[in-house]
């Protein structure tokens, strides 16, 4: 069982809700972190695309971690993720879609793993996840960060908004071998619910009770710019 989670008001008021001019930064940092990860194969100038079109959806919730006027680190997730991605791709797929080509055009065996994006909401529906929609997507940090408890705080500002929107609980997927994540979600109490295998690679499925969680307030942030 988790402890609860001692708050540094220093940090905390470096975190606010991502905006659209945010776009450019958070794509660096996702794929600075991610770069071997399907979607940051497509590039910086995909994701930043993405995460400008995402920001227009109410389901999509992000925020980011400022240091002098510069974005360091960011947390991305979503109250419906699959409902979010498709909506957001019909609307501005005029836009994001010319943005991935450059990287389709490095790499056109992806494109068979992109048509595979639109099963991951059944394939993660392990035993146990059943009816939560509320999920943590994507987060990084610049590395001279890590380690300092800074990935806690925006985790609980995510988690804490999700609950003041009336989610009981929350998933996250991760690859198994990424230990430095799982030992993270372990840590905050996360349960392990199974495993999945998508993009070629063995997942597994964690989800937290935020209303048990002695980490997580019903408090939101999200309109606090």
């Amino acid at each position: 069982m988790s402890t609860p989670f001692h708050v540094d008001p220093e940090v905390m008021g470096r975190i606010r809700p991502m905006m659209a001019v945010d776009a450019g930064p958070v794509a660096e940092l996702h794929h600075a972190a991610m770069g071997s990860s399907l979607w940051a194969q497509l590039g910086v100038s995909f994701l930043s695309m993405l995460y400008r079109n995402l920001v227009n959806d109410h389901r999509f919730l992000a925020f980011v971690y400022v240091v002098d006027g510069e974005v360091q680190g960011f947390i991305a997730g979503s109250q419906d993720t699959e409902a979010m991605l498709e909506l957001t791709l019909r609307r501005s797929w005029f836009l994001v879609g010319p943005a991935a080509i450059p990287g389709m055009l490095r790499r056109p065996r992806i494109i068979k793993k992109l048509l595979q994006t639109r099963d991951y909401a059944q394939l993660s529906q392990v035993p146990g996840t059943e009816g939560i929609a509320a999920e943590s997507l994507f987060c990084s940090f610049v590395p001279a960060l890590r380690g300092k408890r800074i990935s806690g705080h925006i985790n609980k500002v995510l988690f804490d908004e999700l609950l003041s929107r009336g989610h009981s609980h929350v998933k996250v997927t991760t690859e198994i071998d990424n230990e430095g994540a799982n030992r993270q979600l372990q840590s905050w109490g996360f349960v392990d619910r199974g495993r999945f295998n998508f993009y070629g690679k063995e997942m597994v499925v964690y989800t937290l009770d935020l209303e048990a969680s002695p980490r997580v307030d019903a408090l939101s942030r999200h309109h606090a710019i």
